[in-house]
């Protein structure tokens, strides 16, 4: 049987429920396909739930661009539909005089992104926001904040929904083709090809695998890709003494081993960068060793024994080690040839503050 459609979504994590609910409230007819039980069950429920100002980025790149963007339009989202998130403010701490430098690159680049809030915190002031704070220096956030992701994309799905869009879950597309009209169809666990005007990839880890199942898409524009797991450990006892976000300055492949808090004040140290070659989400709990030095690095006071192996994420990347973050990459047919089909690759950090940018973007591209 072969049904026919208007517009497919591939994915219901955050971003592709975010770009169902723009392009369905612009009047398209909306499929979302997700291949798991439920919504969101992958990168997007596997991240430290934060919005992020828009700090890091390299200017005009897609992250720089969307997660400024997205994160004004976030927080004005989740005020009209009562998404739970705090503006709690992070701070990026040198811990020592050698690290001060890079805290005047952060403030640069952050400055070169539209991010005009930040500014640099020492000595008296530092002590006086975070007590039991060790560092020399650092940079105060104000713009960054938490979220309820899982009340996001419960709110995403709502609007999505009641403009007209179906949410169809357990139902992974294991292959497709290009029609000689131009149309694209999609085999749908199996069970009948779907045929759309319009297919918008958000597979996230899988976006690889979705695009290269479709006959009459070139393997040749397929990005590189590359798997960072991030590790996450809580405390098994006790809270800590921060009422802010604590990020030290990045490290290759990440931000470091951060402090975030969620929006019931529980405490999650992480993510680590471990380059992996297939999505396994056991935490590696030999790892405590390493968390343990990093975070007394920023917080001497961590009672001994006191973390836990909590859970893990993995972030689809573009680049690998020792190589420069990618940025976030939309194929459309003026790259790939395909008409109708958008890919969206590397879609880790800042892809959850960037959700309703990203979906923006997209519509623009359709």
């Amino acid at each position: 049987m072969t049904e026919q459609i208007d517009c497919a979504v591939i994915g219901a994590g955050v971003v592709g429920l975010a770009v169902a609910r723009r392009l369905a409230l612009a009047g398209r007819n909306m499929v979302v396909f997700e291949a798991e039980d439920s919504i969101g069950t992958q990168t997007s429920s596997r991240n430290s739930e934060v919005i992020h100002a828009g700090i890091y980025y390299p200017t005009e790149t897609r992250k720089a661009r969307l997660c400024v963007a997205g994160r004004d339009a976030l927080y004005r989202y989740c005020r009209d539909r009562g998404v739970a998130h705090e503006r709690l403010g992070k701070l990026i701490v040198a811990t020592t005089a050698d690290q001060e430098p890079a805290l005047q690159r952060i403030a640069a680049q952050a400055h070169a992104n539209g991010v005009t809030d930040l500014r640099r915190v020492d000595g008296s002031e530092l002590a006086d926001l975070e007590p039991a704070l060790h560092a020399s220096a650092g940079l105060l956030s104000p713009s960054t904040g938490i979220i309820d992701v899982h009340g996001l994309m419960r709110a995403l799905r709502i609007d999505a929904e009641q403009a007209g869009t179906v949410v169809v879950v357990r139902s992974p597309v294991l292959a497709g083709s290009v029609g000689a009209d131009g149309s694209l169809s999609l085999d749908i666990d199996g069970s009948g090809d779907v045929r759309c005007h319009a297919v918008v990839n958000c597979a996230g880890l899988r976006a690889w695998d979705v695009a290269a199942s479709l006959t009459g898409f070139a393997q040749e524009f397929l990005p590189a890709k590359y798997l960072a797991k991030g590790n996450y450990y809580s405390l098994a006892h006790g809270s800590v003494p921060f009422s802010r976000l604590i990020y030290p300055v990045p490290v290759d492949g990440g931000l470091g081993v951060h402090l975030t808090l969620d929006l019931g004040g529980r405490a999650r140290f992480g993510p680590d960068v471990e380059w992996v070659d297939e999505v396994d989400y056991r935490v590696d709990g030999t790892r405590v060793g390493e968390f343990e030095s990093a975070i007394r690095r920023y917080w001497p006071g961590l009672p001994d024994g006191a973390l836990q192996p909590d859970y893990c994420g993995i972030r689809p990347k573009v680049t690998g080690p020792g190589h420069a973050a990618g940025d976030f990459v939309f194929q459309t047919a003026a790259d790939h040839g395909v008409p109708g089909l958008i890919n969206l690759f590397g879609i880790e950090s800042p892809g959850l503050t960037s959700c309703l940018a990203i979906a923006d973007e997209v519509a623009t591209m359709l």
